[in-house]
């Protein structure tokens, strides 16, 4: 049986002349994933609807240069730490380590160069016939002013389910703190027919962590019972996405908040996310070892990126849902510690599994 393949294409030159690529991943049932070593990016992904009709399911652009250019994140691997340290400080052992403060006042995404704008070692792996690309990339002591040496390892595998799963490692030479997560921008639709609050989401969460004007937690675990937040059922994303009385939802401009996914059972990876567009079909699962889900509903797109095809990317075009520990988590001591020290091995996986139905 055919268990796919991987190959590589030239995807541009760095300012600094280096080579970027792009590495194309292909399952036996038709499914198709282009990853660039550019910031570990998901640059086009394809997934079939009800018909059999496969289509590309998330944002990006053609060439490196629209990324060079600058985009929100579009599939790129995220770190050291995805999502927000407030006011860019925290402490290790009484000791403050200072960020760039590049969102509200906070630090978000790893910094004015974090992974998402780095070149990986990519290779591919032999060691099975399913197609798997591993990147690698060495972020050093001080790196935008984080400490410790951190090796970090990103291996993506694309099974014949049409399940792409990613692991992510790390491991320092100092005590330091890592939450790394992917930012692919999803749209069901295919080729963007279509906005995002005609999907709907399921997530597997009773509780969400409540944030300030600045999106950063206040501290607390809220319920989502009678409030917009309430996933449990699957929901149109824009039937309360405009609940102006939620304080919440005007913070966010919208949904962009970190939901506490229920604990799972047994050995396999819990359920944290389901994502369906009933016109197309598709249907998306998410299963993770995280503890959180931010799901964040495109409210800043504004047309002001050109993506593939020369598509300019509107409000609420695409949407993440990005698995990870929680904003703030180094700062906030009643959260799951995102601390990594000497010796420790840092160990997180998603999977983003696709059918239609």
């Amino acid at each position: 049986m055919n268990q796919g393949s991987v190959s590589k294409t030239s995807f541009g030159v760095m300012p600094d002349g280096r080579s970027a690529d792009i590495y194309i991943l292909k399952n036996s049932s038709g499914m198709e994933v282009k990853i660039s070593n550019y910031g570990g990016t998901i640059v086009s992904w394809t997934a079939p609807n009800r018909q059999g009709q496969w289509e590309d399911v998330v944002l990006g652009c053609d060439s490196l240069a629209g990324y060079l250019r600058g985009t929100p994140y579009f599939g790129a691997i995220i770190g050291r730490y995805g999502n927000r340290i407030a006011k860019g400080k925290f402490k290790i052992a009484d000791r403050e380590f200072s960020l760039a403060v590049n969102n509200i006042g906070n630090h978000l995404h790893g910094g004015l160069v974090g992974f998402d704008k780095v070149l990986w070692e990519a290779s591919i792996a032999k060691d099975d016939s399913l197609p798997r690309l591993r990147l690698s990339y060495l972020s050093k002591d001080g790196e935008e002013g984080y400490p410790g040496n951190l090796k970090v390892e990103v291996v993506y595998t694309l099974k014949n389910d049409n399940a792409l799963q990613i692991d992510y490692l790390a491991t320092t030479d100092k005590p330091t703190v890592v939450n790394l997560t992917n930012h692919s921008y999803f749209n069901l639709t295919g080729g963007i027919k279509r906005d995002i609050l005609g999907h709907e989401l399921m997530l597997n969460a009773n509780r969400f962590l409540p944030v300030d004007s600045t999106l950063i937690p206040i501290g607390n675990y809220e319920a989502v019972a009678n409030t917009p937040f309430d996933f449990l059922k699957p929901t149109a994303i824009g039937a309360r996405i405009a609940d102006s009385s939620n304080i919440q939802i005007k913070f966010g401009l919208g949904y962009d908040h970190c939901w506490v996914l229920n604990a799972g059972s047994g050995a396999d990876l819990p359920l944290a996310a389901t994502l369906y567009e009933p016109e197309s079909g598709r249907f998306m699962q998410v299963f993770t070892s995280e503890p959180g889900i931010q799901f964040y509903s495109g409210n800043f797109l504004d047309g002001t990126v050109r993506g593939k095809g020369g598509h300019v990317y509107a409000y609420r075009e695409g949407l993440c849902l990005e698995t990870q520990h929680y904003p703030d988590s180094p700062n906030q001591l009643a959260f799951p510690s995102t601390q990594l020290r000497p010796g420790e091995t840092y160990k997180s996986t998603t999977v983003y599994q696709f059918s239609a139905k």
